[in-house]
């Protein structure tokens, strides 16, 4: 049996009363989500990722588990050997379950980013990293302005970023499309190009279930920002930064993180 089997196999039962194609995305998630902690070379970080993209504290999935949150902690900071697959499954299957006793929010926002495609004649760029960056090294690699900059508790590692034409991204894509800019992973740093004030991008961030770690905009000052895009963003608690970088530059600039790593 290969590891991806066993994963498929340990997540494959779905608790009761929930419908058919709810259960589905579900186990798709939950394999997904199993099967990226288990292969990572950092479980630790991965697991702490989703744990955080579910805003889930380590005491509640702690109290759910039935362990002491120190356990949760020891495992996403390396300081305890890395849990096999039983004990990831389990960790997996708590948190969609905390997810489903609040609504299921969160695993229907993650619905679209399991299935492929987008608009025709969308623009946009996703890529996921190879190792995580933080927002300081993130902002000084595209030489970012600060337009608004949360609490430390609000700041996460940034596992990706995403590349989009801000105009046709709201004009082309449906709601559902609109969460597959996110990838992998709502960690990660949304950029918009062709803005002019950086309102209708935060606005659209705004009304949607997922939020990015970092939003971009791209092409003005910090200066330049809309006061309700500003405003808007430190409602969310999302950190804000522009660059006026040439496209081409900042690509290179991205892509220079995997190079380096």
């Amino acid at each position: 049996m290969t590891e991806k089997t066993s994963i498929t196999s340990t997540l494959s039962s779905s608790p009761p009363g929930i419908n058919s194609h709810y259960q589905v995305i579900r186990n798709k998630l939950a394999e997904k989500m199993a099967g990226e902690i288990t292969l990572s070379d950092k479980p630790g970080e991965v697991l702490k990722k989703w744990r955080t993209s579910f805003d889930i504290s380590q005491s509640d999935l702690a109290s759910f588990l039935k362990i002491s949150p120190s356990v949760i902690s020891d495992y996403e900071c390396g300081r305890r050997k890395s849990p096999g697959i039983f004990i990831i499954s389990r960790i997996v299957d708590a948190i969609l379950h905390i997810d489903m006793g609040r609504g299921g929010a969160k695993i229907h926002s993650y619905e679209s980013m399991l299935r492929e495609g987008f608009s025709a004649d969308t623009i946009y760029v996703i890529h996921e990293y190879l190792s995580p960056i933080s927002v300081r090294e993130f902002t000084k690699l595209i030489m970012g302005e600060v337009v608004y900059n949360p609490g430390s508790e609000h700041i996460k590692p940034l596992y990706g970023y995403t590349i989009v034409d801000s105009l046709r991204a709201i004009l082309q894509l449906s709601s559902n499309e609109f969460m597959k800019l996110y990838g992998l992973s709502s960690d990660r740093a949304m950029i918009f190009t062709g803005v002019s004030t950086g309102r209708s991008p935060l606005v659209a961030i705004r009304v949607t279930n997922l939020k990015p770690a970092l939003i971009v905009i791209h092409g003005i000052r910090a200066s330049q920002v809309d006061k309700i895009a500003a405003k808007i963003a430190e409602i969310e608690h999302i950190p804000l930064i522009t660059t006026a970088m040439q496209t081409a530059d900042l690509v290179r600039a991205l892509q220079s993180h995997d190079i380096n790593s």
